[in-house]
């Protein structure tokens, strides 16, 4: 099969790798009907974290199962299924909580830019669509396996409800699908913080009311003259450098919470004093989005979000390196891949 891997900063390959294999009666091998770049990805790409020797990559996939080991139950072969971008078995004490990143027999998907990905887990990791869905639903199905359930991890670590003032901090995906999982949590106001046009007019179809461009100092003042002056009652942080961070804890009204979910890069660290002197939380981490997709996935079948919407570019797996570079050059919010 083909499989899309990285050999270095700016250096993405498509090439032939061995398909997949059963091994424990518990697994699955799942055809990849759509994959794609997060953001996350573009770390290594980028050289910001090391690639040691080449690997592949991806994590976040759809697709229909295609063999099931012997003790596999709950999905069968032809199965639509849902992957989050981790495995995990869903019965350990850490996924009955809620925290199924922190799975105890868990994992990484070992490439998921790939036409077959191996699942250790089928009956925790995969989530069944009750049918074949169409092909336009099939962006916002893939949204589910990663970028929605992390929004909605924002939101929720920040306690977002109804009548909530919310500041998201970042336009990528994520910060966007934070903005769709707010306004669907009831928030009264959501200002985005974002300087793309195009990425302004989406924060807005999904639910946001305002639209702040400055960053730093100036930033925050607009936020607060937006918000009473005294900021918002939850910030939902989806960037992961040192600069988002102050941004989002300084974007809170005192007692408010900071929800995060943006990948630690480039030294975020956390003001003790200002948290104390203000009384602001901060809240968050890997988001457990297979503990959300059965939620969330009621609400996109019914039609009443529309995820899919980040994904602005789609290219066949062969043009994975274009992929990656529409993003690095941010010319795409989010690439879908198609095997």
């Amino acid at each position: 099969m083909r499989a899309t891997k990285i050999y270095g900063p700016g250096d993405i390959r498509v090439e032939e790798v061995a398909d997949p294999v059963l091994k424990t009666g518990i697994d699955a091998v799942v055809r990849v009907v759509a994959a794609c770049v997060c953001g996350s990805d573009l770390w290594p790409y980028r050289g910001v974290t090391d690639t040691e020797e080449p690997r592949k990559i991806g994590h976040e996939f759809v697709g229909i199962v295609e063999e099931v080991g012997a003790d596999v139950q709950r999905v069968a072969v032809g199965d639509f299924v849902i992957a989050p971008f981790y495995d995990c078995d869903m019965s350990c004490v850490n996924c009955l909580n809620g925290f199924s990143t922190s799975c105890l027999n868990g994992g990484w998907w070992d490439g998921a830019q790939a036409e077959k990905v191996y699942v250790p887990h089928a009956e925790g990791s995969l989530v069944k669509v009750p049918s074949a869905p169409s092909e336009e639903l099939i962006p916002s199905l893939l949204a589910l396996s990663d970028v929605l359930g992390t929004g909605h991890h924002a939101a929720v670590s920040a306690g977002v409800k109804p009548g909530s003032t919310v500041v998201v901090v970042g336009d990528g995906a994520v910060g966007l699908c934070a903005v769709l999982a707010a306004k669907r949590l009831g928030a009264a106001r959501i200002v985005a913080m974002s300087r793309h046009e195009s990425r302004q007019a989406l924060a807005r179809e999904f639910g946001a009311s305002d639209i702040v461009a400055e960053r730093g100092d100036e930033g925050v003042a607009a936020v607060k003259e937006l918000l009473g002056g005294i900021g918002a009652d939850c910030v939902l942080e989806a960037v992961g450098t040192e600069e988002s961070m102050d941004q989002a804890i300084r974007s809170a009204r005192p007692g408010g919470m900071v929800g995060y979910v943006g990948v630690p890069n480039g030294g975020p660290k956390l003001p003790v004093r200002t948290l104390f002197a203000n009384n602001v939380g901060v809240n968050g981490g890997v988001a457990p989005v297979r503990n959300y997709v059965e939620e969330l996935l009621a609400d996109v079948l019914a039609g009443s979000i529309n995820p899919g919407r980040v994904f602005d570019l789609e290219v066949p797996l062969a043009e994975a390196p274009e992929a990656y570079r529409a993003m690095d050059e941010r010319r795409a919010i989010k690439v879908l891949v198609r095997p």
